[in-house]
């Protein structure tokens, strides 16, 4: 077993690593930029080292500058988080070079499942279902393409993810600006800009399958999230099981997973991502090579700890994973809190949070990469914690994070955690009704502050008036022109300096 590991990453992903790296007995090594001189990460590691300016292609997507630190560091292994370079084939062959393990995928399944348009061609080899669709290279293909599926289609870019080059196109009219402005973004995102259409799926949810293999080729799935309350293509709550899906659509979607990983040689965990269509059809979508942002939800109701079966597949332990031996229980579900306005149209609020109290309590776990005091940079998203809850039912489990949801604070920037709480009790939503356009379809609704519930209204009246007359009752002191408050000598410098 590896003595030392490198985290090549930053926030809450960089603490929940060393979190699992401290309990197996491994020394953790962070890298910061800059900007990240003083984050919670650096503090909670064994060895921190810096990397470069904030400017992320200067310190976290720069190899070399990682590799230095691990060498440094003395570090035998490197795990990537999620984001950065964690999907990055050459960072991968890169380490195997300098012969530091890499925590993660083999190279040649990051570079096949990298690219959306050669995943689905070898997914589509392997029998996994993929939804109709082509290339658009040129604003012709384009057309030709969207012609031959049909309208509505959906671009994306080739090689990348988070929503970025993605757009929803109606009619051929709009297709070739559309296509402009998503390879545009994709160029800008991931240094290539190649976009290919998909047949869009009308009002789909997003349901995705984890996977976990070791190097003898003993693959399983550990079940589904439900992934559909998005935010400009980008998730915001995740919970599983799916609330629409029967044990059996599950069964189905996890064998077809599974078949998919083996087929490109996969070990570490992963994840297959899907479209599925109200009539219960699946399609799958891509592949994320690497550990994903709500991975907590799965391992509430498996027991499985990723980042620790990471490692151990890494340092080439054989798992003896069986499909028989995986069970589940109960319910769970993830709130992203971000440092963010969604009445702005979810824009960024970096700055310094002056206070924060987390929840806690009985089947809470809050993956926080901040403390009271720290700055959230604007280099970097703005994601500053994840708030996940289990609960045997699913009903428990809203209940519980509705009660975790009034229990967080955080003043000094904005958050969406309002935006969280008027969700967590949307009668659709606690019906389990909703599609990835949930949020567009009952923005109204969601993007006010949160409400005060009626049995606290007397006593939030008798707080503000309480405020008030202190307030009313504290001294009271006449201003004075600058100069009359000032001593002597300070205003004969003031005066020699303004005279220059």
């Amino acid at each position: 077993m590896f003595r030392k590991v490198l985290i090549a990453n930053r926030g809450e992903i960089a603490v929940r690593i060393t979190r699992s790296l401290h309990e197996m007995g491994i020394r953790a090594v962070a890298v910061y930029s800059d900007a990240d001189r003083a984050a919670l990460h650096v503090r909670a590691a064994d060895e921190a080292y810096p990397i470069g300016p904030a400017l992320a292609r200067e310190s976290y997507l720069n190899i070399d500058r990682i590799l230095d630190a691990a060498k440094k560091a003395g570090a035998e292994a490197i795990h990537p988080g999620y984001g950065f370079l964690s999907e990055n084939s050459d960072f991968r062959e890169a380490c195997d070079r300098a012969g530091i393990a890499f925590i993660g995928p083999p190279a040649s399944a990051m570079r096949v499942m990298g690219s959306k348009t050669s995943a689905r061609a070898k997914m589509a080899e392997a029998g996994v279902p993929i939804t109709p669709g082509g290339s658009a290279n040129t604003a012709e293909e384009a057309l030709a393409t969207a012609a031959r599926v049909g309208y509505p289609v959906m671009l994306k870019a080739s090689m990348g993810g988070g929503g970025k080059g993605m757009r929803l196109v109606h009619t051929p009219e709009d297709l070739p600006h559309a296509l402009e402005r998503a390879q545009s973004e994709a160029l800008r995102a991931f240094g290539n800009g190649t976009v290919y259409i998909e047949k869009a799926i009308v009002r789909p949810r997003h349901v995705e399958i984890q996977v976990l293999g070791d190097r003898e080729g003993n693959m399983v799935h550990l079940y589904e999230r439900d992934c559909s309350i998005q935010r400009r293509h980008q998730k915001v709550v995740e919970e599983t099981p799916c609330p629409v899906a029967t044990p059996e659509l599950i069964a189905k979607m996890g064998e077809v997973a599974v078949k998919g990983a083996l087929a490109v040689g996969y070990f570490s965990a992963g994840t297959f991502e899907f479209l599925l269509g109200q009539d219960g059809s699946f399609y799958f979508l891509e592949m994320n090579t690497r550990l994903q942002v709500e991975h907590p939800i799965t391992e509430w109701i498996t027991g499985f700890d990723l980042v620790s079966e990471m490692v151990r597949i890494a340092a080439g332990e054989a798992r003896g994973y069986k499909q028989s031996d995986i069970h589940r229980r109960g319910a769970a579900l993830e709130c992203r809190v971000y440092a963010e306005d969604p009445q702005s149209g979810f824009l960024p609020s970096p700055g310094k949070i002056v206070a924060l109290r987390s929840p806690s309590g009985p089947w809470v776990r809050d993956d926080s990469g901040y403390y009271p005091g720290a700055e959230v940079p604007s280099d970097y998203d703005p994601q500053i914690a994840k708030l996940s809850v289990w609960g045997p039912s699913r009903e428990v489990a809203l209940a519980r994070m509705r009660r975790a949801l009034g229990e967080y604070v955080v003043t000094g920037i904005r958050t969406n955690l309002a935006f969280h709480q008027k969700l967590l009790v949307h009668p659709e939503f606690v019906a389990g009704r909703y599609d990835t356009g949930f949020i567009e379809q009952h923005k109204a609704n969601l993007l006010g502050y949160a409400d005060v519930p009626e049995e606290d209204e007397a006593a939030l009246a008798a707080a503000i008036a309480l405020t008030v007359h202190q307030q009313s009752r504290e001294p009271r002191f006449e201003s004075h022109r600058p100069s009359e408050s000032m001593a002597p000598w300070v205003q004969q410098h003031r005066s020699r300096v303004l005279s220059r």
